[in-house]
């Protein structure tokens, strides 16, 4: 499959691409460069909040862990309530 530089530098993906890998406009792209090659890999960017509170999730756990009060859980919906996750947001 052939695509054409543009002005200003840009390609565009074939729709057949695109469709396969669900890819849209907006989304980030990681460019890499080896052995004369460009490689475009789709990256998902979290906001800096969000991986803090990520962090403190997890350090939170390791705590638990660590002084064996670690929960169970039967219902996986209460966990992720617990962990101020709500699916029906997703």
């Amino acid at each position: 499959m052939l695509i054409e530089m543009r002005g200003r530098s840009q390609i565009t993906i074939p729709s057949e691409i695109v469709k396969s890998l669900g890819v849209k406009e907006g989304d980030k792209f990681d460019v890499v460069e080896k052995d004369g090659g460009i490689f475009l890999c789709p990256v998902v960017v979290y906001p800096k909040k969000e991986m803090v509170r990520i962090a403190k999730l997890i350090k939170e756990t390791d705590t638990e862990y660590k002084s064996g009060e670690l929960k169970a859980y039967d219902d996986i919906d209460k966990m992720f309530e617990d962990m101020g996750i709500n699916l029906n947001e997703v």
